[in-house]
């Protein structure tokens, strides 16, 4: 059949050293250099900067120096520090904090200190309290230098500046490893940790941890279940159910429903859940196809993959529930500027991006590919799958409902696990538990056995999707995506793009670049307090501020470029139809598109919403 005559991916080849001379001589150059001021700038604020800021709180607020105070002192002027980290000033937002988010900030604490801490502070103007934290904020960032260092704090900063150096090194390695496959991709995976390691980054105690994290597990239990689909028969009942009753099947109207429901189910499941379950759909659709028409078609099997993949991207940052980034910026925003921004006028702000890049997105996909003309019409994919259900009888199976039944279970406990789940266990399990939990749940019903995983599952996208992780915290970590996006703030500013719609666009870049790189949580997470920062400096008080955290929200799910931008474009890759540079084909021109049709509603719609309480920027 001709599912069995998948063409050679990246897996089968050798490393070619003329191409892999390429980043290796790059890193090695960058290693030997000088660190650049600006990456010894970063480590001097990565290093000191909190020691710094913490004895200039202590100097001000109780005249000692931080290792002089009291517990509760020293309790105030880390929460304080740790406000200036997030750049939030306000004495409202410090008045608010709880032993839930000090203990999220690794502050130790207890309930009378938070009591000594609050009535301390309740005395302090806000006026003087806002000006002190800007002092810090100043101090930390422009102020606070090499020259003020010790000799022995001068060695710890030469060391942080030496590993911002090394995590853009990586970046570079990982880059340049991605688009020219110069090597087995998962292979990438694990250099990453290896660099870092050797770099001093990490250490062997942390750097196995460091590869897994909960959308690990989750891509490696999507997979497993995805297999119990395909083995039981599932896929092709799903496909029924979406493609069965079209009056003609084109591919075009195929491609344009996958996006119809994916986009706006991501608003409200996981991306990471609708990739998994659209992926065995796309492989029966392409394996049908092919098989009625005797040809294989490698555009069509790369066509229907980076189509789930896309529509995944599309709709995440829609609704606060579609993903964690949407309420990291929904944080950053209270705790910065105390401006709260709710579940429905989030949902008003974004949901009318989805008319516009459900068709853009749609267009891009069918400009970009171009399958045989046998495979423009699926209406023979629709008579195989039909032919395929009457030998089983017609009807479910039990096989078949339990698979769906443990499915369903899974998908509930994904979408309650945060509250309902763990208000009833007082676990939190995490959506990649779950999916873990069910394939192990297939195994228990009988529906899969350990042979189906290990042959069904793709484990180097596995550890593919491990290294995404890793290379992430090593930026975060060491203030590498720091450097990145201050970098891209000082190329921008000089084009004009440093206040308003600019702005806009600016915050736009610098996190839509970054987010190719890393996961859209720790992009949001280490870009944010930036890009928050810069509209509240040019534009205070405007509706700038509300409008920047949906905007860096909303970039960050413009991971289209790299297999390793997002789990939707690792899971689908899974399949083995795809290629690196296929994600670039349509990747980077939506990139495009989707920015452009985002600073168009920003211009126009959000311009004439305006936002209540705030004066327009």
């Amino acid at each position: 059949m001709a599912e069995e005559k998948k063409k050679a991916t990246g897996y089968d080849k050798y490393v070619d050293w003329k191409l892999f001379a390429i980043p290796l001589i790059l890193v090695t150059i960058l290693m030997f250099i000088p660190t650049p001021k600006s990456m010894l700038d970063v480590g001097v604020e990565y290093s000191m900067g909190s020691k710094y800021v913490m004895n200039h709180f202590a100097t001000e607020l109780f005249g000692k120096r931080t290792n002089d105070l009291s517990q509760w002192q020293v309790q105030l002027v880390r929460m304080m520090e740790a406000g200036v980290s997030k750049s939030s000033f306000s004495h409202q937002g410090l008045m608010k904090r709880s032993a839930k988010w000090c203990k999220s900030n690794k502050i130790p604490t207890t309930p009378a200190h938070i009591k000594q801490v609050k009535d301390f502070a309740g005395e302090i103007a806000p006026e003087k309290f806002k000006k002190l934290m800007e002092d810090g904020y100043d101090l930390r960032v422009n102020k606070l230098s090499y020259d003020m260092l010790t000799d022995k704090e001068k060695k710890k900063a030469d060391r942080a500046g030496f590993h911002v150096k090394a995590a853009v090194g990586i970046v570079i390695f990982v880059v340049i490893c991605f688009v020219t496959e110069a090597i087995p991709l998962p292979m990438v995976a694990f250099c990453i940790g290896v660099f870092a390691m050797c770099c001093g980054i990490v250490t062997r105690k942390n750097v196995a941890m460091l590869y897994w994290s909960d959308a690990t597990w989750f891509i490696m239990g999507s997979l497993m279940f995805a297999v119990a689909f395909v083995k039981t028969g599932v896929d092709k009942r799903m496909a029924m159910m979406m493609f069965g009753r079209l009056k003609k099947p084109s591919l075009k109207m195929v491609t344009f429903m996958i996006v119809l429901v994916i986009a706006p189910l991501t608003m409200f499941m996981s991306d990471h859940a609708l990739a998994a379950m659209f992926l065995p759909i796309g492989m029966l659709l392409y394996a049908t196809s092919t098989a009625a028409s005797g040809k294989d078609d490698p555009e069509l099997a790369k066509m229907l993959m980076i189509t789930i993949a896309m529509a995944c991207n599309l709709g995440g940052s829609l609704a606060p529930s579609g993903a964690a980034r949407n309420l990291i910026m929904m944080g950053y925003a209270e705790d910065m500027f105390g401006i709260g921004i709710g579940y429905g006028e989030w949902l008003i702000y974004m949901f009318p991006l989805l008319f516009f890049t459900i068709p853009v997105t749609w267009y891009v996909i069918n400009f970009r590919f171009k399958p045989l003309a046998e495979h423009t019409d699926l209406s023979a994919s629709m008579t195989y799958v039909k032919e395929d259900i009457a030998k089983r009888g017609g009807v479910w199976t039990k096989e078949q409902k339990i698979t769906v039944g443990i499915f369903l279970v899974m998908l509930f406990c994904w979408i309650t696990e945060k509250y309902l789940i763990l208000s009833l266990t007082g676990i939190r399990f995490g959506i990649g538990v779950i999916a873990v939990m069910g394939a192990i749940a297939y195994i228990f019903a009988g529906i899969a056995n350990w042979r189906d995983y290990q042959t069904g599952v793709d484990w180097g996208v596995v550890w593919l999707y491990a290294g995404a992780i890793i290379f992430g915290r090593v930026l975060v970590m060491t203030g590498g995506a720091y450097w990145i996006a201050r970098a891209f703030v000082g190329l921008l500013e000089p084009l004009g793009l440093g206040k308003g719609i600019g702005l806009l666009l600016s915050g736009g870049v610098i996190t839509g670049l970054l987010t190719q790189l890393m996961a859209d949580g720790p992009a949001c997470a280490a870009v944010g307090p930036v890009t928050l920062s810069m509209a509240g400096i040019v534009h205070p008080g405007t509706t700038m501020i509300p409008f920047m955290a949906m905007g860096t929200s909303y970039a960050s799910s413009l991971a289209y470029c790299l297999i390793i931008g997002t789990p939707p474009n690792a899971i689908v890759y899974a399949s083995g139809y795809l290629e690196p540079k296929d994600y670039l084909r349509v990747g980077v021109i939506l990139w495009f598109t989707n920015l452009l049709v985002f600073m168009l509603m920003a211009s126009t719609y959000w311009r004439f919403m305006g936002w209540k309480g705030l004066i327009p920027y």
